[in-house]
């Protein structure tokens, strides 16, 4: 297999290289061949160069606070030269709040300050054999810790008039659970059966409240293995029995600041 090839520029009247040169080390740290275009780039410069150069991909990297003019620049350099198909992506200094205008213009994904160089690879890795990792197709439930089922139900089912759904025991969490569903998700309320249960540490640590908040996926071994790839902290590796019969496993909170995220693939689902 021959390796990935990347185009990184600068954009614009940017006159600083230093972002740009680490992040084309990291890429050849992971087997890519990098062109360097260098400082001050027009739009059309980048966009010849990367045909000419018959990259992949075109990263861009800008400091100067010009993003939102410049990188869709190149994106509609590349389609008006007939290479509308390689795609771009970009890094610097870009608020938060700009990521989707630029991703609406075309850009396929932004990296703002302070990215792990590794996480940059390992996408370009996924975008080009097509890999990606696609949004979870919903909330599937916001997991609720309680010391008991019984005494907790009446608030949910008669002051905010939800329907209870099921009531089962998942002997592999050694917990209770009672789901109540609301609009296309559910409130699924978590009741220890045993000292061993995690509910039960996590209750004795921080009492009752929102446990974690479970994301509906489809092929979870791929996902949670496309997570190992970026070096995401994970508490499974390997899924395992939830309940409704679906396969489940647990990000580690500190790979999301502080939030417990459960993947769910319901049964049946492939």
């Amino acid at each position: 297999m021959k390796p990935i090839r990347v185009l990184i520029a600068k954009p614009g009247l940017d006159g600083h290289d230093r972002g740009a040169l680490i992040i084309a080390q990291a890429l050849r740290d992971h087997g890519m061949e990098v062109i360097y275009t260098g400082l001050r780039q027009s739009a059309v410069q980048i966009a010849r160069a990367a045909i000419q150069e018959d990259v992949d991909v075109v990263g861009l990297s800008s400091l100067s606070g010009a993003h939102k003019s410049l990188f869709p620049k190149v994106v509609e350099a590349l389609q008006e030269q007939g290479a509308g198909d390689i795609p771009v992506i970009g890094g610097g200094v870009i608020p938060a709040e700009d990521i989707p205008y630029l991703e609406e213009k075309g850009v396929a994904k932004i990296f703002t300050s302070g990215s792990p160089t590794d996480a940059i690879a390992v996408y370009i890795k996924q975008l080009i054999h097509k890999e990606t990792i696609d949004a979870p197709a919903k909330i599937a439930h916001i997991g609720i810790a309680v010391e008991n089922i019984d005494q907790t139900l009446p608030f949910y089912q008669h002051s905010l008039g939800l329907s209870l759904e099921a009531v089962e025991v998942v002997e592999s969490e050694q917990v209770r659970v009672a789901f109540l569903k609301i609009g296309e998700t559910k409130l699924e309320l978590l009741e220890p059966i045993s000292e061993a249960s995690p509910i039960q540490s996590f209750l004795s640590k921080r009492g009752e409240g929102i446990h974690h908040i479970a994301l509906e996926v489809d092929d979870i071994h791929h996902r949670l293995e496309q997570y190992k790839q970026q070096g995401i902290r994970l508490i499974h590796e390997e899924p395992k029995a939830g309940a409704h019969n679906s396969q489940i496993a647990f990000l580690h909170p500190k790979a999301a600041n502080g939030v417990l995220f459960e993947l769910c693939q319901p049964e049946g689902k492939e």
